[in-house]
């Protein structure tokens, strides 16, 4: 049927209305095309890069011959590069031929200490030392992807520097799994060295693959997306004896154990869970030597996820309390620290900043979700708490394969489906185009 004149005009100006001036459509459906194509052509060339890195995996803070290969690619671009930030990032300088704002793309760059057993060519035989222990290495997190991603939208963006309105920073960033014992590292340290700065970022988007989710979808929220992460270390000093002679002993392992059970009630019986989601996990138990000693102490480590700073305090203040008074009870000396070495605030996507970018991952991916939070945590959350920010999670599993199927993150046998990182390099590509036309000065 056909429509009024009328109607047409109505339906036209709308459309303006919505991006601007219809001229920003136009552009941004020709930038959009354009990057799309420009994205396949070099799509083989990523994931060669992803394999590299993949083969080649450097934990936090140690990232030095990774750092070393990306830097030589992004100064065959001809971008202006700072190394040695935050020990071994980058960061990239793209300055637009036109006015604008500046929009920061970032990428975490470290592996982790997990042994692989992915049934592919380029898997990792890395090792290298770890709080004192030789460890197997790789990247069972998808940071490889994400280097490869950013890497390849570096590539695209400088082949269209005449057409920016505006300067695209990009971040490479070490130790976003947690920096070693005693060091600072990871996005807390950039922000400190001033990574947000010279010139000032206005927004930043970031990205992390997901092994649980499809191939072609996007995930994504405004507000709290990733929780707030304190880490703990619990030590429990007791009195060594005979194990034939327990009556004799002050038992660091019984009262660990009495403490561990204690901290599950946490959760379940003090926090308000219809309302916001926490997690109370022990990970890591150290004490004793042989079956017949009953030592006389006993480390533990263990991660505590929220998602606002009123139940982050109350859950250190649960753990301190829980865990003294069973060491008393129990005629046991028990010291706790947290946050021990890691503390992440929440992950927060600004409101205004997702909604309005929201048309752009629609324009990607054939699926966007709006997700629920997730109990994971990322150290994205201290660019975030310093300027607008939003962090989306990108499809990474074989459409195939069943989501329960799925190896979990951190795991040996955590794969990824490299054809779902297309869509990570269109995604910040054409968020960073957008978001300068959008503040074109």
């Amino acid at each position: 049927m056909k429509k009024p004149l009328f109607y047409l005009l109505g339906a036209v100006a709308l459309t303006c209305l919505s991006y601007s001036n219809c001229s920003f459509a136009a552009n941004t459906d020709k930038t959009l095309a354009s990057i799309k194509q420009a994205s396949q052509s070099i799509e083989k060339k990523v994931i060669q890069w992803r394999r590299h890195l993949h083969q080649n995996p450097e934990l936090s803070n140690r990232e030095f011959k990774t750092a070393a290969y990306i830097e030589k690619h992004l100064r065959s671009l001809g971008l202006e590069v700072k190394t040695k930030v935050a020990h071994t990032g980058l960061i990239a300088i793209l300055k637009g031929a036109k006015p604008g704002p500046v929009v920061a793309l970032r990428a975490d760059m470290d592996a982790l200490p997990v042994k692989e057993r992915t049934p592919v060519d380029f898997a990792s035989k890395v090792t290298s030392e770890y709080n004192g222990k030789q460890v197997p290495v790789m990247h069972a997190c998808g940071h490889d992807t994400h280097m490869a991603i950013l890497m390849g939208v570096a590539e695209i963006l400088s082949a269209r520097k005449q057409e920016l309105a505006g300067t695209v920073k990009f971040i490479f960033q070490p130790a976003e799994e947690g920096s070693p014992a005693g060091e600072e590292g990871g996005a807390e340290l950039m922000v400190k060295q001033g990574v947000l700065k010279n010139p000032e970022v206005d927004a930043i988007f970031g990205l992390h693959i997901s092994a649980g989710t499809d191939v072609g979808t996007i995930g994504v929220k405004t507000e709290g997306i990733l929780a707030g992460v304190d880490d703990v270390k619990i030590i429990v000093k007791g009195k060594q004896a005979h194990g034939s002679t327990p009556w004799k002993s002050i038992d660091p392992i019984v009262t660990a154990a009495q403490i561990i059970n204690g901290l599950q009630t946490i959760v379940s019986r003090h926090m308000t869970l219809t309302e916001r989601p926490a997690v109370v996990t022990i990970g890591a138990i150290d004490g004793g030597v042989r079956s017949n000693i009953i030592p006389e102490r006993v480390e533990m480590l263990g991660t505590v996820r929220t998602f606002s700073q009123e139940d982050r305090m109350a859950i250190r203040e649960h753990i301190r309390n829980k865990a003294t008074l069973i060491g008393k009870s129990m005629s046991a000396e028990v010291e706790v620290k947290i946050p021990y070495s890691a503390s992440y605030p929440v992950t927060y996507n600004d409101i205004e900043l997702t909604n309005k970018m929201l048309p752009t991952l629609k324009s990607i991916a054939n699926k966007v979700k709006i997700i629920k939070p997730i109990t994971g945590a990322e150290d994205f959350s201290f660019y975030a708490q310093e300027v607008p920010g939003m962090f989306f999670f990108l499809g990474g599993k074989p459409l195939d394969v069943s989501e329960e199927d799925a190896a979990p993150h951190h795991t040996p046998d955590f794969y990824i489906d490299e054809s779902g990182m297309r869509f990570g390099i269109e995604a910040l590509a054409q968020l960073a185009v957008d978001y300068l036309n959008m503040h074109a000065k």
